[in-house]
């Protein structure tokens, strides 16, 4: 929808931005956590998101897998946002809740609405911000500038659940002094913006 966005308001907008300090894992009161990896096949941590997961390809979610979540874990959640979306809040481009714990993955398109999904893992496609179940593909509007993509994963001690197909606040109301761990990976995506030399695909390691 934002590729229509005209470049003059795109560039007119490039200050206007959520900003990195409202991203779900910086959030005061989620406990005190460790580091965990978190990475894909698909893109290094800070490169370019190939454009199939993208508005501008076939706007599938990017696969996912992470390692070295404690043995305590009783749940993980994954919150996928833009802080570089301009609104007053992260844009939301996907919720999946109660993962299975320990070590595991998310394959390439995996993030669909639960009625969709090849298989059931128990977990739970929760509201992206244009409050729809699944991935929201990265739409950023034209001559805006890089937008920052926070794949975040968090590792969760026992405590209470939540209805289906949570949002972000609800998530981040159930996740308040739960979080033992969390992985952070970035993605990036622009239009009307020089695009980078070099490879974009690859693993990254998470960063803390």
């Amino acid at each position: 929808m934002l590729e229509h966005v005209p470049s003059w308001l795109g560039k007119a907008l490039k200050g206007l931005r959520a900003g990195e300090e409202k991203l779900a894992i910086v959030q005061p009161g989620l406990g005190s956590f460790t580091s965990i990896r978190l990475a894909s096949p698909a893109f290094a941590d800070g490169a370019r998101l190939p454009e199939r997961f993208t508005a501008d390809g076939a706007g599938i979610s990017p696969p996912l897998f992470w390692t070295g979540l404690p043995p305590e874990t009783v749940r993980v959640a994954l919150l996928v946002e833009d802080a570089d979306a301009p609104t007053p809040s992260p844009l939301v481009h996907a919720v999946v809740w109660d993962l299975p714990p320990g070590d595991g993955e998310l394959k390439e398109g995996a993030i669909v609405a639960d009625k969709r999904r090849a298989s059931d893992d128990g977990s739970d496609v929760g509201r992206n911000s244009y409050r729809a179940e699944g991935w929201l593909p990265p739409d950023p509007p034209t001559g805006h500038g890089v937008h920052h993509y926070a794949f975040q994963l968090f590792a969760l001690a026992d405590g209470p659940d939540v209805k289906d197909n949570p949002g972000r606040s609800t998530v981040l109301k159930a996740m308040h002094g739960r979080v033992l761990a969390a992985g952070l990976l970035t993605g990036t995506y622009s239009r009307g913006e020089e695009k980078p030399v070099g490879p974009v695909g690859g693993v990254a390691k998470a960063a803390g």
